[in-house]
């Protein structure tokens, strides 16, 4: 049974600082990557990386703030967040996709997480 289990959102000023996990169990994948909706709005990228290369993609609105990573051995990925604004609030999903290719759609992503909340405050 394939499944992704998202830990470490909460509540944070702005300014601060919060780090996601993404558990994956049941396979292996090629790319793993972090979506966030927004209150209100549409399904967003935030970041991808490449499970075999390490190579990653963000979206603009993160880079230099957000940093994605995984774990080999414990077939996690990381989502570390700094420098948080209030428009980074929005309920974050791990996905993950068997090919080993970013996408920044993510319809090419066949296995989701059950989302976890991040709420900056002002």
């Amino acid at each position: 049974q394939v499944a992704l289990v998202e830990s470490g959102g909460g509540l944070v000023q702005a300014g601060g600082s919060l780090t996601l996990s993404c558990a994956a169990s049941g396979r292996t994948f090629g790319t793993m990557a972090w979506f966030r909706r927004p209150p209100g709005k549409e399904r967003e990228f935030v970041a991808a990386i490449n499970w075999n290369s390490g190579s990653t993609r963000y979206a603009d609105s993160v880079k230099g703030r957000f940093t994605i990573s995984r774990d080999n051995a414990k077939n996690t990925a990381y989502l570390q967040m700094n420098n948080l604004k209030p428009e980074d609030t929005a309920n974050y999903y791990c996905a993950a996709r068997q090919v080993s290719g970013i996408s920044y759609n993510s319809v090419y992503y066949d296995y989701w997480g059950q989302g976890t909340q991040v709420t900056v405050s002002s």
